[in-house]
């Protein structure tokens, strides 16, 4: 740990160095933070503000495994300026962590929720599942129920992805025990109401907040945004990632960082910048991407006006439309002239309406995660 927190130092000194534009959020994520020591993340916070022009109102957030917080690791995160712990629960369901090799009981997140909040920190972020193995709606339902008694500002309902080629750990999971498609609809959509009964917002496909969390003004003045962290009201168009496997976002380009962390580590301890493999965007990509994204956030969108913003021809956009037919029929979209208007029960669809738009998702879906 400590050969690759000096390396990470490195890199944000390096990168520091040439960006002189300021930083409006700071996001800890990818994994398990808080298994850097407390005075470890004290060090990386100040690092990251010495070479940073770091906004005084930014927002600190950090993804965090209950099961190794501790009150140090609050007050040590509250010393830092963090306001927002984003805490991956998946399921309150006891079989159903068993059998994903997480056992993390209801009480250990709540212990975990409180020392944060006796430390000052005061927004909590609870990221859930559906479609886990053996997991039915009675466990959505209890799931939900629990999570309720804990009064996070934002939950993020997500499908499990079963990708063992990609994630090896997977592999440990009995995929025989996998909802199919249509239990995993039904968990989806018993969710979605029990959220909205509750008092949540929907925002996009799988994020609900409070009325008065800053998400939910997002989505209801239209600043809503969606990035590789997900939906956010972060207004900021670059993403910055620092890191193994970092992901970093900018106008034209998708650029990646080493993902294995011994040559991480020995590559950024030499000086070297750690991008390893990126995706540039071309006039298109950027035109589809702003279409999608709006959709996405707004569940409208113009696709002759996109086009104009971004100096494309509309045509081949245009002719996308037709792909969106059958939703059409079943009164899950509206389309009049060149404007999508996705319909309030077809939000739960959005991710598919969306992808009327995506050149490259036949050629992603053998590979990766799609929607039911």
């Amino acid at each position: 740990m400590d050969s690759y927190l000096a390396a990470l130092e490195g890199e944000i000194a390096r990168v520091g160095s040439m960006l002189r534009a300021p930083v409006g959020s700071v996001h800890f994520g990818g994994g398990s933070p808080n298994a850097m020591s407390p005075t470890a993340f004290l060090a990386l916070s100040a690092t990251l503000r010495r070479h940073f022009a770091i906004a005084a109102d930014a927002e600190w957030a950090v993804e965090i495994d209950p099961r190794h917080f501790t009150q140090e690791t609050a007050q040590s995160y509250a010393a830092a300026g963090v306001s927002r712990l984003s805490i991956g629960a998946q399921t309150f369901s006891p079989q159903v962590q068993a059998r994903i090799g997480r056992l993390q009981p209801w009480r250990q997140i709540a212990q975990t929720m409180a020392d944060a909040r006796r430390a000052g920190i005061a927004r909590f972020n609870l990221d859930l599942m559906y479609g886990l193995p053996g997991q039915t709606l009675d466990d959505i339902a209890a799931t939900l129920s629990a999570a309720f008694l804990l009064a996070p500002d934002r939950v993020a309902m997500f499908g499990y992805a079963h990708m063992p080629q990609l994630l090896p750990r997977q592999r440990r999971i009995d995929d025989t025990l996998l909802p199919d498609a249509e239990a995993r609809f039904w968990q989806s959509a018993l969710a979605h109401d029990l959220l909205i009964g509750a008092g949540f917002e929907a925002i996009g496909f799988d994020h609900f907040a409070r009325a008065e969390d800053s998400l939910a003004r997002a989505a209801r003045d239209g600043t809503l945004r969606r990035n590789f962290q997900g939906f956010t009201d972060d207004r900021a168009t670059t993403l910055i990632g620092l890191g193994a496997s970092a992901i970093s976002q900018f106008d034209g380009l998708f650029l990646q960082n080493e993902k294995h962390v011994g040559s991480y580590r020995v590559g950024a301890a030499n000086g070297l910048l750690m991008g390893s493999r990126g995706l540039l965007r071309t006039p298109e990509d950027r035109m589809r991407g702003a279409l999608i994204e709006r959709l996405l956030c707004t569940g409208r969108v113009d696709v002759a006006e996109v086009a104009a913003e971004h100096g494309q021809s509309s045509r081949a956009v245009i002719g996308d439309m037709d792909r969106l037919a059958e939703f059409a029929e079943r009164g899950l979209v509206l389309t009049r002239g060149t404007t999508v208007t996705i319909s309030p029960v077809g939000r739960p669809y959005a991710r598919l309406v969306a992808s009327a738009f995506d050149t490259a998702l036949q050629a992603r879906e053998a590979r990766f995660s799609t929607a039911v």
